[in-house]
């Protein structure tokens, strides 16, 4: 029939010797040392990934290691920190914590890193230090919605971080303790590692506890910016009363701090730094490096963030920029994850905390302080 006729004369001439592209791939021309770069760079291929082999936090973490985006860059983050923990030097790993984490449900998993010795010494944001021990006087933060009616809120003496609910009657009962706790204090100039030990032994009460369970272990807490805080809100509560009555009462002394950290960091063989979320914690313990004395730098580093290092924040600079200051070290392991924290830190901790060989015989360091001087860094 005609019409098979046609068909079978289409397909006859669609049958042509197409091979246009590879004849233009067989003229390109390489050297030798081109050749041999370009094998090496295309040497390692993207994993897919299988999640029917993933059982663990740890197994999904580690796959991530050959896939790519900032799934693989969290996978470097988790590895930095295993090195970190397993250096045979025994590191001193600083931890800077900043943004809504208490409010974003992390605050066990911090206080887990602290308990196995993960985490040797705390710098922290008021706000998370202060959210800390308001959980541990028995009050929550609650679920809630970023569409909500502030103004309503504002009424009910509901305070909102995002979609999150804080109860402010619950947050004043909180600022009186702070202030009757440093009531009690001799008044005196404290650093606020001195004064977050006085609140941790108040919080200890709560297993869950930040600040109390640094507290049970010795490992210490600063909060460089205390004022700009709900802390600061409790003191400055004291403050007024004191002046009124006529009282002494405690001071802070925030460079105190300074010279207690920087001790710490003089003392230690090694130091790496976490920074979650960046800010003032971040470049706090940056500063430890290079505060008192020359030292070569965190030898390990990472960083969990959501900002990004064209805008010229602290926040989002990178951990190669703050080479140029000497406060990372030129050779450190180092690598950074743009993710948000309440997901790239439980993964990570997750990774590290199931290790039992990382678990085994750690110990956690022993500060010998006497008042504002470390006499030496030993461990229990």
């Amino acid at each position: 029939m005609l019409t098979d006729f046609c068909l079978r004369s289409s397909r006859k001439e669609a049958e042509v010797d197409f091979k246009y592209f590879e004849a233009k791939a067989s003229e390109i021309k390489v050297s030798r040392k081109a050749k041999r770069l370009r094998n090496e760079l295309l040497s390692t291929p993207v994993k897919q990934l299988d999640l029917s082999s993933v059982n663990t936090i740890r197994d999904l973490v580690s796959s991530w290691s050959s896939t790519s985006i900032q799934s693989r860059s969290l996978a470097e983050c988790a590895h930095v920190y295993e090195n970190m923990i397993s250096d045979p030097a025994r590191p001193t790993i600083m931890m800077g914590l900043s943004g809504a984490l208490i409010a974003g449900g992390l605050r066990k998993v911090i206080r887990d890193l602290i308990e196995v010795g993960f985490v040797d010494v705390i710098v922290s944001t008021g706000a998370i230090a202060y959210q800390d021990f308001y959980q541990s006087q028995g009050f929550n933060h609650f679920m809630g919605t970023p569409n909500s009616d502030d103004a309503l809120l504002h009424d009910l003496y509901i305070d909102r971080i995002y979609d999150t609910y804080v109860d402010e009657i619950g947050f004043v009962k909180t600022d009186d303790v702070v202030g009757e706790i440093a009531q009690e204090l001799e008044p005196r100039k404290y650093s606020t590692r001195q004064f977050m030990e006085a609140l941790g032994e108040r919080a200890r009460r709560d297993p869950n506890s930040i600040i109390g369970t640094a507290s049970k272990h010795g490992v210490p807490v600063f909060v460089p910016a205390i004022a700009d805080s709900s802390l600061g809100i409790g003191l400055a509560g004291l403050y007024r009363a004191a002046k009124k009555a006529g009282k002494k009462m405690m001071q802070l002394d925030t460079i105190q701090d300074n010279y207690e950290i920087a001790q710490i960091v003089l003392k230690s063989n090694k130091t790496g730094s976490i920074y979650v979320s960046g800010g003032v914690p971040k470049n706090y313990i940056n500063d430890a490096a290079v505060m008192l004395d020359y030292t070569p730098g965190h030898s390990y580093s990472f960083q969990i963030t959501t900002d990004a290092p064209h805008w010229g924040g602290l926040t989002g600079s990178t951990l190669d920029e703050a080479k140029s200051w000497g406060k990372i070290s030129k050779k450190a392991t180092r690598a950074t994850a743009y993710v948000e924290a309440t997901i790239g830190l439980p993964l990570i901790a997750g990774y590290v905390l199931s290790s039992r060989e990382l678990r085994k015989g750690r110990k956690h360091l022993k500060f010998l302080w006497d008042g504002d001087k470390l006499n030496a860094i030993g461990r229990k």
